[in-house]
């Protein structure tokens, strides 16, 4: 029978949220936010550019910068080292889109340069001249040294290193890794944690208020235990954030490659063929034969392949899942035991810090972990159990001794299993108290009843 009750309990609870309006709005609203994210920078570079043909004049009295200016698309430089510069600046000409003043240079070959334009002169020209005019003085001062084939030896010079990481298997086999790749998913991973964790704990905790302010928990409360309701609550909202997830995955995806098909641009579709290859055989477990069959001949976007075809695809989704779920049942218990001991929304903020605090805290370790990942404040933040869902997600795309994770995942759900047992004495009296709000002394005492 109790079995049954709670299962009631969990499906009002679902299908309460599911049939909002609010859930209908951010589950269609959170994926095309998501994919214009993805897919919008390479639009604006594909399609964003400024007025062509504009004309700088540019007033060289240092007689060296002139060679180094190039014309582009957007800029046409013209060069007057005797315009009046005073008189174009009292009736600046329509023409003319900025005009540029370099001084005669000093005894230690350096120029000032100031620009003039009707409008802010934009970012895209600024470091425009700065670029060139820097060449020009670097040139000239490089002259004065007399070396012969000066440009040959700076030309020799200038080198480019790039530093290829190698993972050593168990098998001793050896699997090209990029760290920027792992930092991504890192960082990413985690941030999804703290997100849905904070999102949907707290809509546990407004949905105990909510009934408490309306007075529905009394009726509810005839019924079933505190104890049931309380975790048919977590889990109802917590199939819900499940069940979300899963639709923000898809419209996500299905956005993007609709976005490629209709669009069809160069950039957005050398993105797109690379993202959907890597969902199609990741749904069909054949992640590794496609990256084998990628392009590994040590160019850039092959090296990438390389790496991809590296990242622990599986136990990263399934650390995901895991801390995750684990995660949103330990703080949704604490969320659930604060909303139980205030009448209304705005009383929580003094209870609800000490909540959230460890939630913050571990967001911080996990910006220093996917730069440090073995660090010992590394390692501490991901056995702590208020901190190891972030911590830990950060720390696995590089690599977790399964004797870490699995005490990492034993101490979550032990404190989940004691925190669920506290917040259910606090729950089960607070619940039932109205008209004053209560202070931390006073949950203590409800705790030793």
């Amino acid at each position: 029978m109790s079995t049954n009750k709670l299962s009631l309990i969990i499906t009002r609870e679902f299908l309460i949220r599911v049939k909002k309006r609010s859930f209908i709005i951010m589950t269609i609203l959170t994926p095309i936010f998501i994919a214009a994210l993805i897919v919008l920078p390479s639009l604006i570079m594909t399609l964003s550019s400024g007025k062509k043909d504009q004309t700088i004049l540019v007033v060289d009295r240092s007689e060296i910068c002139q060679p180094f200016f190039k014309n582009s698309e957007e800029f046409n430089y013209k060069f007057d080292p005797t315009a009046n510069v005073e008189s174009i600046k009292k009736d600046f000409p329509a023409s003319l889109f900025a005009m540029v003043e370099i001084s005669a240079p000093d005894s230690m070959m350096n120029v000032s340069v100031s620009a003039h334009s009707p409008k802010q002169l934009n970012m895209d020209a600024k470091n425009q001249i700065e670029r060139f005019v820097q060449k020009a003085l670097e040139d000239s001062k490089l002259k004065r040294y007399n070396i012969e084939n000066l440009d040959q030896i700076l030309k020799d010079v200038r080198t480019e290193v790039s530093v290829k990481t190698f993972t050593i298997t168990e098998e001793g086999d050896e699997k090209l890794g990029m760290v920027e790749i792992y930092m991504g998913i890192s960082y990413l991973l985690s941030f999804f944690i703290y997100m849905f964790i904070f999102m949907f704990g707290s809509m546990v905790m407004r949905g105990v208020i909510e009934e408490k302010t309306n007075r529905i928990v009394e009726v509810i409360i005839s019924s079933v235990k505190p104890f049931q309701l309380m975790l048919g609550k977590i889990l109802g909202v917590g199939s819900v954030a499940l069940l979300q997830f899963f639709i923000w995955i898809l419209l996500t995806a299905g956005i993007i490659f609709g976005v490629q098909a209709i669009i069809g641009m160069d950039k957005i579709t050398q993105g797109s063929e690379m993202a959907q290859q890597l969902s199609a055989v990741q749904a069909s477990g054949e992640l590794n034969n496609v990256m084998a069959a990628m392009p590994k001949d040590g160019s850039p976007m092959g090296d990438i392949m390389n790496a991809l075809s590296a990242v622990p695809v599986t136990s990263i989704l399934i650390s995901f899942m895991l801390y995750f779920l684990l995660g949103y049942l330990l703080y949704a218990a604490m969320f659930s035991a604060v909303g139980s001991a205030v009448d209304n929304e705005a009383d929580t903020q003094q209870l609800i810090l000490p909540v959230t605090l460890p939630l913050i805290i571990g967001l911080f370790i996990m910006v220093h972990t996917f730069q440090h990942p073995d660090s010992s404040l590394s390692f501490w933040g991901s056995m702590i159990p208020f901190t190891s869902p972030m911590v830990m997600m950060a720390r696995v795309p590089f690599g977790v001794p399964l004797w870490e994770l699995a005490l990492s995942i034993g101490l979550l759900i032990g404190t989940f299993l004691l925190m669920t047992y506290l917040s259910a004495k606090i729950y089960r009296v607070g619940i039932l108290m109205y008209g004053k709000k209560a202070s931390w002394r006073e949950i203590i005492k409800w705790l030793r009843y």
